[in-house]
């Protein structure tokens, strides 16, 4: 079956002058012909992901068309604007992908929001409300490296699509063969008729000025004089970053030279994310050189912010994505509190799989802190019930432990130019009492305990990769654990069983240990991965990090 596929690629008049060569160099190698005719990107809430190249199991020309076949063909029975918004960030092919996006869409007579240039995800999700589109199309690999692409959906209400409309989309795609099946017409040609036009700049502004609504302290950066060093990591933060950032009175900014233009090879970092030192090794040797108060880095599709902060003794230490969230809610609080912002029954929601750190703060600033499944909708899908009850102001702040914020319900997605914008204020503002962000997460953890929060990851590359994540989950579940490295576990919480969460059935464990440990159990959903996250918690961080050890060591042989 795989072969016969092959050869009709091999046949077929290719419109992408890469894929041709591709196909010849793989000629009678039937395990390369297999891997990428054998299966087909699956395409599910969080849309397509896959490596560059020919074939159905690969990012291609081919491959988008046949999805947004399927778009079109779900968008037609939805009524409405029948339009849909798309951006795209800095990835090799990434615009060729949402030009033909748009093709796709004129050819089936649906109208086209497209911008005019590179734009983060945040500018996709506010643009598919601003215009009332029936949907939105981001085409970006996030944060993976950069032989990856990948094409995120987005439904009428800014957030990735949900389960069942993904489900019909899918089985539409299914439908639509990928060499012949969509319907097509040049990008210039939907221009031409009207149906593709650009973002317009009214559009741009009210994104800018929906950010900039958000700050705590409005007129704080003007005077604070705080030192910038921030990388773009060659992708798409850089114009939005640093227009929110200037407009809010901040102008000693430094941008790490390689990476701030668009460059979707990555040449800088093997893997453009900002939660490894990798990512930000040159800006902390810029923040060295430069005595910035602060080093910040915004992944390819600025959905996520990363961190690194000034120490008392001229060091700088990466910040993590459950610290940064557990600060900026403190600040956000204890700011609006003071400024008489908040609003009644003010509301912050957080992943399942994020630090409990941030419900003691909550309880402490009378905030109600909801926890959600892992993936942003479900941030957005809070936002989305405040709003139908006419108390969307309540939301005040919504953040995962993988660096994603989000403050306001302006967009349903996480956002790296909020959560840029914030971080600089709330340095500034420490800078400007004569404290630190450094100071301040010592104070927090005086306040509320000792919490150490880590991550650890388990790859399973390869076709059978994804049986042996199968196995392991369904070993836990029918053997469960009743200690690990000799703690006691009190609690295992399965959010398979959705009558017992009260949320969407998702595929985590959580055990809770008699040493106030937490360890959750969860697969990625977009890669060949399991992680682990463990919450433990010591009279100081050296007692916190023992723990964690132990635990690590004795769940490791089960992930082998």
């Amino acid at each position: 079956m795989y072969r016969e596929e092959y050869k009709r690629w091999m046949a077929a008049d290719l419109e992408d002058a890469d894929l041709k060569p591709e196909l010849s160099r793989i000629e009678g190698k039937d395990d390369e012909i297999k891997e990428r005719f054998a299966v087909a990107l699956k395409f599910g809430t969080a849309g397509l992901r896959g490596v560059l190249g020919a074939g159905t199991n690969r990012m291609n020309l081919y491959v988008v068309r046949q999805a947004t076949q399927g778009l079109a063909n779900w968008v037609k029975t939805q009524g409405g604007t029948q339009t849909v918004a798309i951006s795209y960030d800095s990835r090799l092919k990434s615009d060729v992908f949402a030009k033909t996006a748009a093709g796709v869409l004129a050819a089936n007579g649906i109208k086209v929001r497209i911008y005019d240039a590179l734009m983060p995800v945040p500018a996709l999700s506010f643009a598919t409300r601003y215009y009332n589109c029936n949907a939105g199309i981001m085409v970006t690999a996030s944060h993976n490296p950069a032989r990856y692409n990948g094409y995120k959906a987005y439904g009428p209400d800014g957030c990735q699509m949900t389960d069942d409309a993904a489900a019909i989309v899918y089985e539409e795609i299914l439908k639509t063969d990928v060499l012949t099946g969509a319907k097509y017409m040049s990008f210039a040609q939907g221009v031409e008729e009207g149906l593709i036009r650009f973002v317009g700049d009214d559009c741009k502004k009210a994104l800018y000025e929906a950010i900039e609504f958000r700050q705590v302290r409005p007129g704080l950066c003007r005077t604070a004089g705080l030192k910038l060093v921030y990388s773009p990591l060659n992708g798409s933060g850089l114009v939005p970053v640093t227009q929110v950032l200037k407009d809010i009175g901040i102008t000693d900014i430094t941008i790490v030279p390689d990476q701030e233009y668009p460059n979707g090879y990555f040449t800088t970092c093997s893997y453009p994310n900002p939660e490894i030192f990798e990512a930000l090794e040159e800006g902390l040797s810029l923040a060295k050189e430069t005595g910035a108060d602060l080093m910040l880095a915004t992944d390819p599709d600025a959905d996520r912010v990363g961190i690194a902060m000034k120490c008392p003794d001229g060091s700088y230490e990466l910040v993590s994505g459950n610290e940064v969230g557990v600060l900026l809610l403190d600040y956000i609080c204890a700011g609006r509190i003071e400024k008489g912002t908040m609003p009644e029954n003010p509301v912050a929601v957080k992943s399942i799989v994020s630090t409990p750190l941030a419900d003691a703060v909550a309880e402490h600033y009378g905030v109600e802190l909801r926890s959600v499944l892992t993936g942003f909708k479900w941030i957005g899908d809070q936002i989305a019930q405040l709003e139908e009850a006419g108390e969307v102001d309540r939301f005040i702040f919504g953040f995962e432990e993988s660096y994603g914020y989000l403050a306001g319900p302006y967009v349903r997605d996480k956002d790296a130019v909020i959560g840029s914008m914030l971080i600089c204020e709330m340095a500034a503002y420490y800078r400007s009492i004569g404290s630190s962000l450094k100071q301040r997460m010592e104070e927090i953890y005086a306040q509320y305990g000792r919490y150490l929060n880590k991550v650890d990851s388990f790859e399973f590359p390869g076709l059978s990769g994804m049986d042996k994540m199968v196995e392991i989950l369904q070993s836990l579940r029918s053997n469960p654990l009743t200690e690990i490295a000799g703690y006691k576990v009190v609690k295992v919480t399965d959010y398979q069983k959705s009558e017992e969460t009260g949320l969407p059935a998702a595929n985590v464990l959580i055990y809770r240990l008699e040493n106030n440990a937490e360890v959750i159990v969860r697969p990625s959903g977009t890669e060949p991965k399991i992680k682990i996250y463990y919450t433990t918690k010591g009279k100081d961080l050296a007692e916190a990090e023992a723990v964690k050890s132990r635990l690590s060591e004795a769940l490791k042989p089960m992930m082998a």
